[in-house]
């Protein structure tokens, strides 16, 4: 019996060989699609839930509560360390301070020769053995209890052993960190899952931090720094809320009482840091749910496109088959066994696509995992039961969606109207179905267009707004070191290559990554104000080098030492004053200085942080021990050739460091890596569920020509041009299509306003937008229905009333 189905089904599929190919087309376009989506989607949830403890595992936060709205934050003040391990001792070998190094060179000095490595991101944090005893590694050498408990050792994971040491035992072995100070390896680890926000490959001992001279301040309650994160583990019979009401009484111990009711510390599941969009964390990378969820059901959307062509196109063809159905049912079959007919013909097609799907989704992953950032080294589909149980699954649910509707229609044809050739599909039930079908579908690839639309137009949005500041032709270059003499010369060499039209030193960029804030006493205040400040230390260049304006005042002169403050607009405005000329003169003290030096200027508002985020206020001034960075403006006209000579200006002045630069415009364009590379994936699922609904379209509209033969016959014998054929199979769909976009329309608006909460600065969602969707989708639907259409319209009027 099965043989029989599985015969007669290849038969058929065999004869609809133009409709087997567009519903496999379809159906591998879909399912290859929902593999992918599911791989990223299980990647994108499994961060950091490789830990054994991880429910227990914590980040501490600072929360700030400024107008009835919560702001977080992932600095820690560092005395909070010391403080947590002396007020909970239940916790003391639980709690751990991880203070992260960017951009570090590492010195391995190999016998007369030195090799040199620069770090990018968050590779290098110091920590101490409690880190161990919280988060899992695999232990390959050293112990875990010892390896980072004295000063100066080093744990390293194999990886970056190999890369400093090749295949020698690491054990032992010396490494220079930014030519500061030496580190004894103490320990060998397997590197961490690539699902992780703590991806440290060079973890040095926290009890060298002081010794290290790191910028930290070990009794500054006020300020933080980004990189500086306090990790914990709760006791298992704590919970989440128990310990964040005994923070209540910590936080009123050590901060300012004044403070309290607006800052505090509460805890972060370590789970949901990968969550957090508006907060920072090591691995530089995270999405919200909301987009997980979104990918999902943009995932299932085309899924249900696919299996709509399948309905739409085994309806479509139900006249043909009915009387088939006729001849099988006089014959003796039951409704039953043409169930199982039709489902063993919808599970073949399911069968071969899914197997299509998951060699297609294995050539494109590459593409999608570096699209989307994803490690995919070594994954085959084939091989992970999880990819397997998702086929089984989707196998099960694509063969009753797409085949249980067909099926119950066509095995209830009563079997005399069906031999006689009654049975008819124009004007019935199965009409109005298939509309509505291709409205469902048109509906769902409308949805995804109208999202990519304004996806677009926010990226464009970032690209083209005002920040405040020039970016480009602007080269940024780290300064590993600020003795006396050295930045001055610099500068006089630089200053002679001929393209270079000014050059600023300054702790940070305009906007950064890296950020410091801090609070601030105002005037005659004794207490800190109830909001922080951002700083940005430079010199007097900086202004001319970014192009920043003055509102009011004068640039502060050039010094070595804090000795003048300017500050921005936003600044002016939080402390009341709506003539920025009237903050002239007025005095501040930042961080745990009581000593207040006067604002002399205050530029204009300019972006510090990324869109996602308001302009706060900031505060400028002269610091020049914590001058890091190097900016050169060059000329237009400049090449290579410049940045090769000033490579060398600067090697000749840091010998013993390694030269890297960037171009700002290219660094802020990172700063939406995440957005760009999204847009780019919805990008091309609006092109996929489009192609599979144009795919439907097609078949269903080939179909009605081949039905509409005679029809059309006489329409041409008795005067009808091929413009009206033309119209007359147009007119019909293009309706659906825009009943499509009416549906599409609210629904679309309504996900992208929600995703546009995430940024300061947004696009208003424009109602041009919906209707360049709508008639993208028009012609789209056009093009699709007009091959069949004028083949129709220009057959010869005698044949087609001889074909029947």
């Amino acid at each position: 019996m099965i043989k029989n189905y599985l015969t007669t089904s290849f038969r058929n599929l065999r004869r609809n060989w133009n409709f087997t190919l567009i519903n496999i087309t379809g159906l591998t376009l879909s399912l290859a699609c929902c593999l992918l989506i599911f791989f990223t989607v299980r990647y994108e949830l499994s961060f950091d839930s490789h830990h054994k403890n991880a429910d227990r595992l914590y980040r501490l936060l600072n929360q700030n509560v400024e107008d009835g709205e919560k702001g977080f934050g992932a600095g820690i003040p560092l005395p909070a360390l010391e403080a947590l391990r002396n007020d909970y001792p239940e916790i003391r070998n639980q709690v751990v301070c991880t203070y992260g190094l960017r951009e570090t060179l590492i010195t391995i000095t190999q016998g007369s020769e030195k090799k040199k490595f620069s770090d990018p991101g968050y590779d290098i944090a110091f920590t101490g053995p409690e880190y161990f005893r919280m988060f899992d590694y695999q232990w390959l050498k050293g112990s875990p209890a010892q390896a980072l408990k004295n000063p100066g050792s080093v744990v390293l994971t194999e990886s970056q052993a190999r890369k400093y040491f090749g295949d020698a035992d690491p054990m032992g072995k010396t490494i220079r960190v930014r030519n500061q100070m030496d580190f004894v390896v103490t320990g060998l680890v397997a590197d961490p899952a690539a699902t992780t926000n703590l991806p440290f490959k060079t973890l040095l001992s926290f009890a060298s931090l002081k010794e290290f001279g790191a910028f930290t301040n070990w009794d500054d309650w006020v300020s933080s720094y980004g990189g500086g994160q306090i990790y914990l583990m709760l006791p298992e019979n704590v919970t989440e809320a128990q310990f964040e009401k005994q923070l209540l009484a910590f936080n009123k111990k050590y901060r300012d009482p004044k403070d309290v009711d607006k800052l505090k510390f509460v805890l972060q599941p370590l789970k949901d840091i990968h969550f957090a969009t508006k907060m920072s964390n090591y691995a530089n990378r995270s999405i919200s749910k909301g987009m997980i969820w979104a990918m999902s059901l943009v995932g299932i959307f085309i899924l249900i496109t696919a299996c709509v062509n399948f309905v739409n196109l085994a309806t479509a063809q139900a006249l043909r088959r009915s009387r088939e159905v006729g001849v099988r049912k006089v014959l003796g079959s039951t409704r039953g066994q043409l169930l199982r007919q039709y489902f063993s013909e919808t599970g073949i097609i399911t069968v071969l696509s899914v197997l299509l799907a998951l060699v297609s989704a294995q050539l494109l992953l590459p593409s999608i995992a570096s699209i989307l950032n994803i490690q995919s080294q070594g994954v085959v589909f084939f091989q992970d039961p999880y990819v397997l149980l998702c086929c089984l699954v989707l196998t099960v649910v694509t063969t009753f969606l797409a085949g249980f509707y067909p099926a119950l229609v066509v095995s209830g044809y009563q079997p005399i109207l069906a031999l006689k050739g009654k049975m008819r599909v124009a004007g019935s039930g199965q009409s109005n179905l298939r509309k509505g079908l291709i409205v469902l579908q048109f509906s769902i690839s409308q949805v995804i267009l109208i999202g990519t639309l304004i996806a677009y137009s926010q990226m464009k949005y970032f690209n083209s707004l005002d920040l405040g500041f020039e970016k480009d032709e602007i080269v940024t270059i780290a300064v590993p070191d600020q003795e006396e003499g050295k930045l001055e010369t610099l500068r006089e060499k630089v200053a002679q290559i001929p393209g270079v039209k000014s050059i600023a030193y300054s702790a940070f960029t305009p906007m950064s990554r890296s950020n410091w804030q801090t609070g601030f006493k105002y005037e005659n205040d004794t207490e800190f104000l109830d909001f922080d400040i951002v700083m940005r230390p430079a010199d007097t260049a900086y202004f001319n080098t970014y192009g920043l304006k003055m509102a009011a005042g004068r640039l502060f002169l050039p010094s070595d030492t804090i000795r003048e403050y300017v500050v921005n607009e936003a600044f002016a405005a939080k402390m009341g004053f709506k003539n920025p000329q009237d903050m002239i003169g007025k005095r501040l003290a930042i961080g745990g200085s009581d000593f207040k030096l006067p604002i002399v200027g205050v530029v204009k508002n300019f972006n510090t942080y990324s869109l996602h985020q308001e302009i706060i206020p900031c505060a400028m001034t002269t610091m020049r021990n914590n001058y890091r960075t190097l900016s050169v403006k060059l000329d237009k006209s400049a090449g290579l050739e410049q940045i090769g000579r000033i490579e060398q200006v600067w090697s000749e002045a840091f010998p013993d460091y390694l030269f890297k630069y960037s171009f700002y415009d290219q660094t802020l364009e990172s700063f939406y890596e995440k957005e760009a590379k999204l847009f780019s994936l919805f990008r091309i699922l609006s092109g996929i569920a489009i192609f599979i609904g144009c795919l439907g379209l097609y078949g269903v509209v080939a179909f009605m020509a081949e039905s509409r033969t005679k029809e059309m016959g006489i329409r041409k014998a008795v005067g009808a041009s091929a413009m009206n054929i033309f119209g007359l199979f147009s007119i019909d769909f293009v309706k659906l299509v825009v009943i499509a976009l009416v549906i599409a329309s609210p629904i679309a608006w309504y996900f992208m306003n929600e995703w546009l909460q995430d940024f300061s600065y947004k696009v208003s969602i424009s109602w041009w937008l919906f209707v360049l969707a709508g008639v993208a989708a028009v012609l789209i639907a056009l093009v699709t229905i007009s091959f069949q259409s004028v083949k129709a319209a220009m057959t010869n009027p005698v044949k087609a009333l001889r074909s029947e």
